[in-house]
């Protein structure tokens, strides 16, 4: 981000009030924002209780989804490895063209490549952490893969969400094996994107659709095993990817897992955001519609620790329509960053309350910031 004096002024005068529309790119713009969204924000979306929510059926094709969040006047995408795969999960080089093509003529930057291996049977009982060594093996070279994909197509990262490595009972597994393989899986990924320039993430998540946990079930957890991966390299190859609705799920103070990640010297690979009950389940609904307080100080934690990547929505609106509601994530967002960059512009004032010891000094200081416009 481009935070300075200069333009933190400017809060005050060309960005006062509530933004919204073509003042929200511009604002975007002044401070080095960037906002991007998961193709799968594009809809359509179905769940184990309704197959689809869309009555009039949406184009789900990659191009499909593409136009959608150009639409939402978004300038990032996230991507997942199985748009470019065939029917024997082999890369296809039609669909890269054709995806590249489609990015080219919606002018959307590709941002991070996920690795989509949790919808598989076959990886049902772990990917990386499978207890079957052919097909942990399987699952790496699967993840490595998208490694290839990634460089390709030309994201600045490449991500692995271990949707179904951890357990669901107890004594299910070892824990101890199963955090070995994990480590010695993602050295492999760390190594091979490190070589071709790409910062490898992984991201922690509670349950779901693991039940008893997933194998990185805090962001705490997910940054020691980047912190020993980058050690066994020898440089900083794999970062974490945060996820503002699992920091809720588990009970975390969002804001407080960035400076512990800024302590370790774990760089973070992505923002994922979006709207969660506080211990509740990862609802990703649109970003800004919970507890404001909460979300300015994530989004200030982020300046403060010089988070210099995208912010990318991961919301699943399933019974909105999803332009709109990307639109208004990317609207509600640009808000709470606003409020966030005002109370940094007096971060002196801030820290002087901290330092005081009386939690209503603190109180005082930010309180106008963000319970007005």
């Amino acid at each position: 981000m481009r935070v300075n004096s200069e333009n933190l002024a400017l809060l005050s005068s060309q960005f006062r009030g509530y933004l919204e529309g073509e003042r929200v790119d511009q604002f975007f713009e002044t401070y080095g924002i960037q906002f991007s969204a998961g193709h799968w924000c594009a809809g359509g979306f179905s769940d184990r209780f309704c197959r689809s929510y869309a009555e009039t059926p949406l184009d789900e094709s990659a191009v499909g989804q593409i136009a959608r969040v150009a639409e939402a006047g978004i300038k990032g995408i996230e991507l997942n490895n199985e748009m470019f795969l065939d029917e024997h999960l082999q890369i296809d080089d039609n669909a890269i063209r054709t995806v590249q093509q489609a990015l080219q003529a919606h002018g959307l930057i590709a941002t991070n490549m996920n690795t989509n291996i949790w919808t598989r049977a076959r990886f049902r009982m772990g990917s990386i952490t499978n207890p079957d060594p052919g097909r942990r093996r399987e699952a790496l070279e699967y993840c490595l893969q998208t490694v290839e994909i990634a460089k390709r197509v030309g994201t600045r990262s490449v991500q692995l969400w271990p949707g179904s490595d951890g357990w669901d009972y107890h004594f299910e597994v070892n824990y101890g094996k199963q955090l070995d393989w994990f480590i010695e899986g993602c050295v492999e990924i760390a190594r091979k994107a490190n070589s071709y320039g790409l910062l490898f993430g992984t991201e922690a998540k509670q349950k779901e659709p693991r039940e008893g946990n997933m194998i990185l079930n805090t962001t705490a957890k997910a940054a020691f095993v980047a912190k020993t991966v980058n050690e066994t390299l020898g440089t900083t190859a794999m970062g974490v990817v945060i996820d503002y609705g699992h920091e809720q799920m588990v009970g975390n103070q969002p804001a407080d897992s960035l400076y512990l990640l800024k302590r370790m010297a774990v760089p973070i690979a992505n923002f994922h955001i979006n709207a969660a009950k506080y211990n509740s389940n990862d609802e990703d609904r649109v970003t800004g519609t919970d507890d404001i307080w909460r979300l300015a100080e994530f989004c200030y934690a982020a300046v403060d620790t010089g988070y210099e990547g995208w912010f990318g929505e991961d919301q699943f609106t399933y019974r909105m329509d999803p332009v709109r509601a990307m639109r208004l994530s990317k609207e509600l967002f640009a808000n709470a960053m606003k409020k966030a960059l005002a109370i940094y512009s007096i971060r002196d004032k801030l820290q002087q309350a901290q330092e005081s010891g009386e939690v209503a000094n603190v109180i005082d200081v930010v309180k106008r910031i963000l319970t007005c416009e």
